[in-house]
């Protein structure tokens, strides 16, 4: 039999020839139990060497896609009859399985959810992800050559686990500066995001059975996590002013608040509200979690300072994350803790991933110290207020008989109240035939009855798309609307 294998130029003879047979009986032309020819008859049809056809022959024998036998030949190898699987123990039949069943319960709200390019619609106002197309990628690279070095130089031993002296005196630099942030690198914990920072919190903190106070709507994930660790949480409702301080419940260990730009609804807690904030907190001894996802990008009014400046008791936990002003996937995140948990909240880290990986934390240093983040966030801030103008001019233009903008200052999204009766689930099937993604605050809502309402976030659709994506949305509402 004389096979059909095209031979081009004289570079990787053998791997030609391996790749062109795997594709040939992986595709069936050569048939299970087929024989190939020996190897001294290919070589001489094909003009190689006997070397190279053997070579090629022993990686598919070694694929067990070829196999030979004594005094026959080579043949192409029979697939061998599928092991039947033995019964495995299903979740539901472990001793933790009610445990299992639990997370298995936990789920991440849409809006939140990693999107392939398979699913993803062409203007989508997902939150959370910050503008594209401009990462630093050449300020980063240098960032991480430099990192690369410092890794190198430490000849492999672990790391502190607080993290890189370096990048814990360049975050407490960075938030003194753009918030206000009362610190120094000694109060500072290099954690992996401000998950693994909430993560760290709750474990020091919360008990089965302890009470947690969080914001209601808010960020789903911070409650998710306290629930896992047993807690018994108690949903707070907001108003204009922000957390609704008066009903947080006797007996809270722990409160959970976004004091800078309320998650999702967007509007800042004013200042006699932190301060009652604050009050209650002390009355409670309980610790305060403020989460400052994005605060850096403001648009409007005085920047306000953060809750922790303000804290003359050490009850305020500052959280911060550079996945907002740089890049999700970098995981970099931190905590300025009070001293009353920061030592707890280090152990607690050690026994869980003993540091955040230091490479990211050098360059993470480097571009800070560069002044390459403020540069960046300089750039995104006028994209991020280009975007936000187009929102707020369908808002109160072609979009304002269905809705009205939530005010906000900060932040890369906005929430929209409906002010019309809309068929929330229909406008949401029907943005995505013309593919446009739009997403509900429902999610966010705990135990307050969710308000018809659209989450906006504007750093993963492009300024260009915004009045395409929004004139499809108002086609949408007035047919909706008949």
């Amino acid at each position: 039999m004389e096979l059909h294998i095209v031979i081009e130029g004289n570079k990787d003879l053998a791997g030609q020839v391996y790749r062109q047979l795997r594709d040939a009986i992986q595709s069936g032309r050569l048939a299970p139990g087929e024989q190939v020819p020996p190897s001294r008859l290919l070589a001489t049809q094909l003009g190689l060497s006997r070397k190279t056809v053997s070579e090629a022959y022993g990686r598919l024998t070694l694929d067990k896609l070829l196999v030979g036998r004594a005094g026959s030949g080579t043949f192409v190898n029979a697939p061998a009859e599928p092991k039947a699987k033995p019964k495995r123990f299903e979740s539901s039949d472990l001793a933790a399985g009610k445990l299992i069943a639990h997370w298995l319960d936990q789920s991440f709200p849409l809006l939140m959810r990693h999107v392939g390019p398979e699913t993803r619609s062409q203007y989508d106002f997902m939150g959370g992800i910050p503008v594209r197309r401009q990462f630093p990628q050449e300020e980063w690279r240098q960032c991480v050559l430099y990192g690369l070095r410092q890794v190198n130089e430490a000849r492999g031993f672990y790391a502190e686990t607080e993290g890189v002296p370096a990048l814990r005196e360049a975050i407490a630099r960075h938030v003194s500066f753009s918030r206000g942030v009362q610190c120094t690198a000694a109060d500072v914990l290099v954690t992996n995001g401000a998950q693994q920072a909430l993560d760290l919190i709750t474990r020091v903190l919360v008990e089965p059975g302890s009470v947690v106070a969080v914001e209601d709507p808010g960020y789903p994930p911070a409650r998710m996590l306290f629930s896992a660790q047993g807690a018994r949480v108690e949903s707070v409702p907001v108003d204009d002013e922000g957390m609704r301080v008066d009903l947080i419940p006797d007996g809270t260990r722990l409160i959970y608040a976004t004091p800078a730009h309320q998650f999702p609804l967007g509007m800042p807690m004013s200042p006699a509200r932190r301060t009652a904030l604050l009050a209650r907190a002390r009355e409670l001894r309980a610790i305060v979690i403020e989460d400052d996802y994005d605060s850096e990008f403001r648009y409007e009014g005085r920047p306000m300072d953060s809750l922790q400046s303000m804290d003359q008791d050490g009850l305020v936990a500052f959280v911060g994350t550079f996945s907002k002003s740089m890049n999700p996937e970098l995981r970099v995140g931190y905590v300025i803790a009070p001293p009353s948990i920061l030592r707890a909240m280090s152990v607690v880290k050690g026994l869980s991933d003993w540091h955040t990986p230091t490479l990211t934390q050098w360059a993470m240093a480097r571009f800070i110290d560069e002044g390459y983040l403020q540069k960046h966030i300089r750039r995104c801030h006028g994209i991020y207020v280009a975007r936000r103008e187009k929102l707020h001019a369908a808002l109160n233009g072609a979009l304002k008989p269905w809705m009205r903008a939530v005010p906000t200052t900060a932040g890369f999204h906005l929430a929209a109240q409906m002010t019309a009766e809309v068929d929330m689930a229909q406008l949401l099937r029907l943005a995505r035939r013309v593919d446009v993604a739009l997403y509900t605050l429902d999610e966010f809502y705990y135990r307050v009855k969710p308000e018809p309402a659209l989450f906006f976030g504007y750093g993963a659709i492009e300024s260009l798309d915004i009045e395409t994506a929004l004139g499809r949305v108002r086609t949408i509402l007035e047919e909706l609307s008949g």
